[in-house]
């Protein structure tokens, strides 16, 4: 593609999306505490995770990027029946890659694959537990989303369960974390810090992620200082999205005067695209065409980056289960096979399986372990 015609589609592209955002979420001036709910709504049918007995959408307080007070969303769905002693065990669910714009939010339109996501939670709803899927932090609520910022969305899955807990008493304090792609590096690095995070009211028991994105902070050192390149749309999708959410956490880099014109055109076109139109706006660009310079140029850049995106390798309390695709190619397994190797060297209480299929099978296939291995948390 031409960076004329590359030029076109993204503007063409930036203008759909605009035209389709959603308002965003507002509230009270004096911010609350990670947790505190702010407003209740009835998920639109539509939305419902088939099965469920009822479905809301919620918006609730929780941490951004620079650690104050930030707004999420997110929705929760019941299973039917009565509720056994002591409330509805807990699911968190930590989406994948859906966009950063608002009107990307899942609590609004759904997720980016419904197709695979809603049959997936079904059978989870159908084990008898309760769903609680938030947005992040960004997503439908003002500010951009910080792209694979685990910390934030580490904050956006805790602060959610405490949301839906103060909004449906049935609800458990017990809670695991399931998540698939960027959700898996969300569930994963959750599951790092979610004691903290969560403090006594909640009881963390374990996380689960497939098609887990890490070690990926050094795919972006050497972007600028290579040969111009052609990957995938999909691959140079979640490099938008990643620079995009970096650019607005950390303005203090100045990441539009390592870009070039077509470049820094991307990025903004990132902030508005949900992730099927990003995809197609992608297709054939040149890496190499979007950097006037190094990335690695940026003072302290990889100690940056391993703060905001890496996935932790040591200080988990509860166990992990991470499943990878051996034909992955949005995430290819040695990036889950490095951060299992570090993950066991350390002493970590990780259990790693592996299944011939792609992303999205994974999901699926994996549940023949997962869902064992989650009733054993619930009952340990």
């Amino acid at each position: 593609m031409s960076r004329a015609a590359a030029s076109v589609t993204v503007a063409s592209l930036t203008m759909v999306g605009t035209c389709l955002a959603a308002p965003s979420a507002s509230a009270d001036d004096a911010a609350g505490a990670p947790g505190d709910v702010v407003e209740v709504a009835p998920l639109p049918d539509a939305l419902w995770i088939p099965g469920a007995a009822d479905a809301q959408r919620i918006t609730y307080w929780s941490i951004g990027p620079d650690g104050d007070p930030a707004l999420s969303t997110g929705a929760m769905y019941v299973p039917p029946g009565e509720a056994p002693e002591g409330g509805w065990p807990v699911v968190a669910w930590a989406h994948g890659t859906s966009g950063l714009a608002d009107h990307c939010a899942p609590s609004l339109v759904g997720p980016g694959l419904p197709e695979r996501d809603y049959p997936y939670l079904g059978r989870w709803l159908e084990q008898g537990y309760a769903i609680v899927s938030t947005d992040y932090v960004g997503l439908g609520t003002p500010g951009v989303m910080p792209y694979l910022d685990g910390k934030v969305e580490a904050h956006s899955v805790v602060d959610s369960v405490k949301a839906a807990r103060a909004v449906d008493e049935s609800l458990s304090n017990k809670w695991v974390v399931v998540g698939q792609s960027q959700g898996g590096g969300a569930a994963v690095i959750t599951g790092r810090y979610a004691t903290e995070y969560g403090g006594k009211s909640l009881d963390y028991r374990g996380a689960v992620g497939t098609g887990v994105p890490a070690n990926i902070e050094l795919a972006l050192l050497p972007l600028g200082g290579v040969p111009p390149t052609a990957i995938s749309a999909g691959l140079t999708s979640y490099l938008f999205y990643i620079l995009a959410g970096l650019r607005s956490a950390h303005p203090e880099i100045g990441l539009d005067a390592y870009l070039t014109p077509l470049g820094a055109q991307y990025v903004d076109a990132a902030e508005q695209l949900c992730v099927h139109e990003m995809h197609e706006a992608a297709e054939g660009v040149i890496v190499g065409d979007l950097f006037s310079k190094p990335l690695n140029e940026i003072p302290n850049f990889y100690p940056l980056l391993v703060d905001y995106m890496g996935v932790p390798t040591s200080g988990y309390d509860r166990p992990l289960f991470i499943g990878q695709g051996l034909t992955d190619i949005d995430v290819p397994a040695p990036s889950a096979v490095s951060l299992v190797a570090a993950l066991t060297a350390n002493g970590e209480p990780v259990t790693f399986k592996t299944y011939p299929t792609d992303h999205s099978g994974t999901l699926i296939e994996s549940q023949a372990d997962t869902i064992p291995f989650v009733r054993e948390l619930f009952a340990g």
